[in-house]
């Protein structure tokens, strides 16, 4: 038992429900508007387009970590917010999506949408695990979400209206199962107020948030520099093969490396995603222009994006929260991947041309240093205790196999 909150079944399956529901559903409606756009005539905006989108996400989540008090019944809040998501679904209906304005509304209220309820949801996640079991819960969660999306996408539904009609329905079905669920509130922390202020000079969310930012500036050149480097090897066939097994990599990892981040620690862990980093980029490196260096990098990518998931988007910044309101540890942690997406839809390819490719290693290189530096003095967020419990479990059943050799 830590701050209140009872590991169970039921409570894992609420958590899973929550934050799933939330992010299959964005996924989908990024997928959606894809679709809206290509059925219309303004497909040259797209950039434009999903780039409102992901700004519209940093405003809304910053906004509502700011300006909604969670911290008297985020339950409540997140029944309301699932409501919502149902109408929200249908707005294809009554705005015309064939025109610039129109999508450009959708993208907005999507945005607007999931960035006030992401912080919401994920510090109720965080209120709601113990630290000792929150990392493996995460890379379980991370691994439904990329089940779902990649089930709920296969269906290839082509009609517009009847994806909305599905939208609305997968949100109905998440508030159904937490009607069902009938899950508890868990009051966070009071005692010490948590601002802007507080989360940005607290120096252990610092140690993590640095290395998290210098990843993102680094990721967002490679794949403009791979697409340089491959030239016409990289056709649109491999490329959607390479991003479908990056993908299924980095879900599966997600499983994997949570658990491991709830034995070892999730300092260890975060070195060697980094450590796996720049062997994959040594990959691209000493075989530009070879598919077997872009294939072997594209599963090293996937390993370190599996870790990533599971530490950054979700267990870490819950873990440097301590109990209190976490509200705005996930919204300003979730900045540097939305505005690396951001920054790449709207330069795309422009991008590379900041750094030479035969420079970009070295550069990548420093940066990989300097963001591995930071986690040197980074505490552990994993306690003491329970890595020392494990590690000794782990010894004495080590000890009793090799007792039954002899015995």
């Amino acid at each position: 038992m830590q701050n209140g909150v009872e590991t169970n079944k039921k409570t894992a399956v609420v958590n899973l429900v929550i934050v799933a529901n939330a992010f299959i559903w964005y996924f989908y409606s990024y997928v959606f508007l894809q679709k809206a756009i290509n059925a219309s005539e303004v497909s040259t905006e797209t950039a434009t387009i999903f780039g409102i989108n992901i700004a519209t996400i940093a405003v809304a989540a910053i906004l509502s970590a700011s300006r909604i008090n969670h911290s008297k019944n985020r339950l409540r809040f997140l029944y309301y917010w699932m409501l919502a998501g149902v109408v929200v679904s249908l707005t294809p209906f009554v705005i015309n999506l064939a025109t610039f304005a129109g999508l450009v509304a959708f993208s907005v209220i999507v945005g607007l949408y999931f960035g006030l309820g992401m912080p919401v949801c994920l510090a109720y996640y965080a209120a709601h695990t113990k630290t000792e079991t929150r990392a493996r819960l995460s890379g379980i969660v991370f691994f439904f979400i990329g089940l779902g999306f990649i089930l709920l996408n296969s269906m290839e539904i082509s009609n517009l209206m009847l994806d909305a009609i599905f939208l609305s329905a997968w949100r109905g079905a998440g508030v159904a199962i937490l009607v069902t669920l009938k899950p508890r509130e868990t009051k966070p922390d009071t005692s010490g107020r948590v601002s802007f202020g507080s989360v940005l000079s607290n120096k252990a969310f610092l140690l993590y948030f640095i290395p998290w930012c210098l990843f993102m500036i680094v990721n967002l050149l490679i794949a403009p520099l791979t697409a340089k480097l491959f030239g016409n090897l990289l056709s649109e066939d491999v490329l959607t093969l390479s991003s479908g097994i990056d993908n299924a990599i980095a879900f599966v990892v997600a499983v994997i490396s949570g658990f491991f981040a709830d034995l070892i620690g999730r300092k260890r862990l975060t070195i060697t995603g980094f450590s796996l980093l720049g062997i994959g980029y040594a990959v691209l490196g000493l075989f530009p222009g070879d598919l077997n260096g872009y294939w072997l990098f594209t599963v090293i990518d996937g390993i370190t994006w599996g870790i990533f998931y599971t530490i950054f988007l979700i267990t870490i910044w819950g873990d440097l929260a301590q109990g209190k309101a976490s509200e705005k540890y996930y919204s300003i942690g979730s900045l540097p991947f939305l505005l690396a997406v951001f920054v790449r839809l709207s330069l795309g390819t422009q991008i590379v041309d900041l750094v030479p490719s035969y420079g970009f290693f070295s550069f990548a290189g420093v940066f990989l240093f300097l963001a591995v530096l930071p986690l040197v003095y980074a505490p552990e967020t994993l306690p003491e205790k329970t890595i020392k419990e494990r590690e000794l479990k782990g010894y004495l059943e080590k000890a009793r196999k090799e007792a039954e050799k002899y015995s």
